[in-house]
């Protein structure tokens, strides 16, 4: 395992440990608004690990506002009662970068619950996918993404399923090389090195909408 590799695995395990201390200590609950969990979260990572810096905008999104992809911002809303709300945080550590986003679900509605469980699986079967081929291009990924979300009866809510992790920031996608993401227009192999001769690596996001009950859930880590 190269250097680059190891670090970016480091990094996604504080991540996660993260992830975990927002469940272990309730931050998640009904009448905070989104804005507001997203102040407590940079608090807690900052008491934690002493993150500062974030390679992208942290997004809280809930209700209606998970049918939203990355690039827009809808309204700050309430979290409530029996909701659905995911976070996507992209902390530095120690100049390390992770991407990392999950689901959560309040309450007992199943729809949402079987959301929150086709988006682990979709992504399992997207990274089985990938990894059963010799060559893959970000776009057959991307291709292969929609299929599964079709397949479990929800739609694909982004235009991306990923992009390359450690190497520029992602809030710009409209200007950036398409070669950058699992982008239906990305046609290189996702193996293929970088200007430097040096590996590749990729974040995977899977996010299913269904725009008729106003429900979405977003799903992303390491791939490579």
């Amino acid at each position: 395992m190269n250097m680059a590799l190891r670090h970016l695995i480091e990094a996604e395990e504080k991540a996660a440990s993260l992830f975990l201390e927002i469940e272990s200590r309730g931050l998640i609950k009904p009448g905070k608004s989104e804005k507001s969990l997203n102040k407590e979260i940079f608090a807690l990572a900052s008491e934690l690990y002493g993150i500062k810096k974030y390679w992208h905008k942290r997004i809280i999104r809930a209700g209606k506002n998970t049918l939203h992809p990355y690039y827009e911002n809808p309204e700050n809303l309430i979290i409530q009662d029996d909701d659905i709300l995911f976070i996507d945080f992209g902390p530095i550590f120690e100049e390390r970068e992770a991407d990392f986003g999950r689901t959560y679900v309040i309450g007992n509605d199943p729809l949402k619950h079987r959301l929150k469980n086709d988006l682990e699986t979709a992504w399992d079967e997207c990274e089985s996918y990938f990894y059963s081929k010799e060559e893959i291009t970000g776009s057959e990924l991307y291709d292969h993404a929609i299929s599964i979300a079709d397949k479990f009866g929800w739609e694909f809510g982004g235009e991306i399923a990923g992009h390359l992790i450690g190497h520029f920031p992602h809030d710009k996608l409209e200007k950036e090389d398409k070669s950058n993401y699992i982008h239906k227009d990305n046609h290189i192999s996702m193996s293929e090195l970088d200007k430097t001769g040096n590996q590749r690596h990729w974040i995977l996001e899977i996010h299913f909408v269904d725009r008729e009950k106003e429900i979405g859930g977003f799903f992303e880590q390491l791939l490579t």
